[in-house]
């Protein structure tokens, strides 16, 4: 049995401190110690996309680090974009524009979209095709996801 790691990170604008085992992914510290679902794991190899949180600022694939590494950092899962009595405008879009369908992958697409939004106010489809190109669905064909981009792009604008 390996040491524990005593690890302080703040999730979704709380503070956790907890002790892991430093092998510990962080997906899995997000999804079994701290309770945060949302973040899916696909295929744990950095592939789909589904795992993608925000690491002070920026989208990471959480099954490709360890939960040491994200001491003393901030995370953003989907579960702190908002609620379901006031959606984040990107699940809004996604909600309204029908980008999604068994919904497994579309935690990952948010998180990846939102710093991409703030970065890019306006973007074209080949732009959104290329920010989402890291993300697998395999239910959509993509297109919907794209007018969601472009309809969460809009109305951040507005």
């Amino acid at each position: 049995m390996s040491d524990l790691y005593q690890l302080s990170v703040t999730i979704n604008d709380t503070e956790y401190q907890r002790s892991v085992e430093p092998r510990m992914l962080l997906s899995d510290f997000l999804r079994h110690d701290i309770g945060l679902s949302g973040t899916h794991v696909g295929c744990e190899h950095g592939v789909c996309g589904a795992c993608t949180v925000l690491f002070d600022g920026q989208p990471i694939r959480s099954c490709l680090m360890f939960a040491v590494q994200a001491d003393g950092h901030e995370i953003l899962t989907v579960e702190g974009l908002g609620t379901p009595d006031d959606l984040h405008v990107i699940q809004e879009a996604f909600w309204e524009a029908h980008g999604l369908q068994c919904g497994f992958c579309t935690p990952g697409f948010l998180m990846t979209l939102v710093p991409f939004l703030e970065e890019n106010p306006d973007p074209d489809e080949a732009e959104i095709r290329h920010a989402i190109s890291g993300n697998i669905c395999r239910c959509t064909g993509y297109q919907n996801i794209v007018e969601a981009v472009k309809l969460a792009a809009e109305n951040m604008r507005a």
